[in-house]
């Protein structure tokens, strides 16, 4: 089941700090870009990443929270409020993944019945979604973090079960169209494609999964299940996710072989 849009992308947990963070900010006459250099020993992020902390969109690390701090000369003061307010925020609930997957630096995401939702074709969602014209919609418009200007686009890699490319969605006519879509995404999308080839004994036969590396380097992880999907973050599960994701890349085939793939199940079994 796919994630519906979050009605409050903000999370309130999160404010406290990001409008304390932003007056510190604004006191040392710093813009957002000037403080996104300093993060991470001087690598920097983003100021898009400075915007999503101070409005409460996503959440940073203690590691950022305590150079910050020193950089503000904020005496402690956004340490303390990270372990209030920030520490124990997660993304508990299904329908909090959006936010994580807009502001995410890479989605790596394995697909195991059907085509991921980022790159499903219209006609391809609204089979699956009943033919909601909203549903649909929503789920096209998830589709422009993938060509966004600014902030860049994430770095995405999809892994696509073998039998997603036997399993009939809709009709033939359908198909080919989505066919066509995943062999064009990658000079189009600058995304890469694999094939994971069928087999029935590697981890990645429980679930479909995606996991979102944050521009802090902190992984969130969504998979889904008949009733709903849930978004983890906590370490073992991400390690765990990490594991089948290690075996389902020693079955999946290099770009352009997964391409050619594509384009010999599109002429054998869909036209």
């Amino acid at each position: 089941m796919a994630p519906r849009r979050s009605r409050a992308k903000v999370s309130p947990s999160l404010v406290p700090f990001g409008r304390r963070f932003r007056r510190y900010r604004e006191a040392k006459g710093w813009s957002q870009e000037n403080v996104a250099r300093r993060a991470r020993d001087g690598e920097g992020v983003t100021s898009q990443y400075i915007g999503q902390v101070e409005t409460g969109r996503t959440r940073c690390t203690r590691e950022f929270a305590e150079t910050m701090d020193r950089e503000l000369e904020a005496g402690g003061e956004l340490i303390e409020l990270w372990e209030d307010f920030v520490k124990g925020a997660t993304f508990p609930t299904w329908y909090e993944w959006l936010p994580v997957e807009e502001t995410a630096a890479e989605l790596t995401c394995y697909s195991l019945s059907l085509v991921h939702g980022l790159l499903q074709t219209p006609a391809y969602a609204e089979v699956l979604l009943y033919g909601d014209k909203g549903k649909v919609d929503e789920r096209i418009e998830r589709q422009s973090i993938l060509t966004r200007q600014l902030p860049p686009p994430p770095g995405c890699t999809f892994l696509i079960d073998e039998g997603v490319l036997l399993r009939e969605v809709g009709n033939p006519q359908i198909m080919r169209e989505q066919f066509d879509h995943l062999v064009a995404a990658p000079q189009a999308l600058g995304v890469a494609v694999h094939v994971v080839r069928m087999r029935g004994d590697h981890l990645g036969n429980a679930s479909s999964f995606t996991i979102a590396t944050m521009e802090d380097m902190v992984e969130v992880a969504y998979i889904e299940s008949p009733a709903r999907g849930f978004t983890l973050e906590e370490n073992d599960e991400i390690a765990a996710l990490r594991r089948a994701l290690r075996e389902v890349r020693a079955l999946a085939l290099p770009v352009d072989q997964s391409l050619d793939f594509i384009r010999k199940v599109q002429t054998e079994r869909w036209t």
